[in-house]
């Protein structure tokens, strides 16, 4: 698995374990959905650690935490975002 393939799926892990949709931990990494899409989809061929580092914080982790081989236990969103009605 090489890095871009690390965060897609580590961004879609977190974010399913939170029960948070694309639309907001986009908001919450200060992202446009778009972007995320592309990242958990892995149609960007690279990512900037500027990037890994903005999600991360999105789950009050530092970069390290969030690329470790395993889940982090301790991730929780940085602040509550409004639910996004897109799902509901």
């Amino acid at each position: 698995m090489n890095s871009v393939e690390r965060v897609a799926q580590r961004s879609r892990e977190l974010r399913q374990k939170h029960g948070m949709t694309q639309q907001e931990l986009a908001e919450l990494a200060d992202m446009s959905e778009k972007f995320l899409q592309q990242i958990e989809s892995c149609r960007k061929k690279e990512i900037w650690v500027s990037t890994v580092e903005r999600i991360a914080r999105a789950f009050s982790l530092e970069a390290h935490e969030f690329l470790a081989p395993t889940l982090p236990t301790k991730s929780k969103p940085v602040r509550k975002v409004a639910s996004s009605r897109v799902h509901k």
